[in-house]
């Protein structure tokens, strides 16, 4: 290596150097001051669900899982939630969820009823991935049979295209 290289080199380090370091700042210990009485102590808590954690949690508290249109895949903005519901299920080991698989209007019954389905294994392999228990989850499917909602729009279609997650036994 060419003498200029080595200088060049050796500028680059020497300013990534300066620019990466930090002054540390030093203080004084506080000052203690007297306390008349013990603070009292947070109670802990071990990360374990409880059966109250699904009216409590915010996010056990979302059940439902929407779909786009004529796909059974899962959004990546429900992964989160679903494992949430996952930990649940690896946390309390007799609870059990049925996954109820809808369908909006649009397409036959039979097709309705096949993507309910598959929207509903959809779910369950993804609970299944985050380390819930195949044996503790059942899956069902509506099809369209239960809209919650009526219209014939995309704003409707869009809420009847859902897993909703039903827990069986907390």
């Amino acid at each position: 290596m060419n003498n200029t290289a080595r200088i060049l080199l050796t500028a680059v380090l020497c300013t990534a150097a300066v620019a990466c370091s930090k002054k540390v700042k030093e203080t004084p210990p506080p000052a203690e001051t007297p306390t008349t009485a013990p603070a009292a102590e947070a109670p802990v808590t071990s990360g374990v669900y409880g059966p109250n954690d699904l009216d409590t949690d915010a996010c056990l508290r979302q059940r439902v899982v929407y779909f786009d249109f004529d796909q059974d895949s899962l959004r990546p903005e429900f992964q989160a939630i679903v494992g949430c519901h996952a930990k649940y299920l690896r946390d309390r080991p007799s609870s059990r969820m049925t996954l109820e698989g809808h369908a909006d209007e649009r397409g036959s019954r039979e097709y309705n009823l096949g993507l309910g389905e598959r929207r509903g294994n959809a779910v369950s392999s993804a609970v299944q991935a985050n380390g819930g228990s195949g044996s503790q989850i059942t899956v069902t499917s509506y099809g369209e049979e239960r809209p919650v909602c009526t219209d014939s729009n995309e704003d409707c279609w869009a809420k009847n295209r859902r897993v909703e997650i039903v827990y069986t036994a907390k």
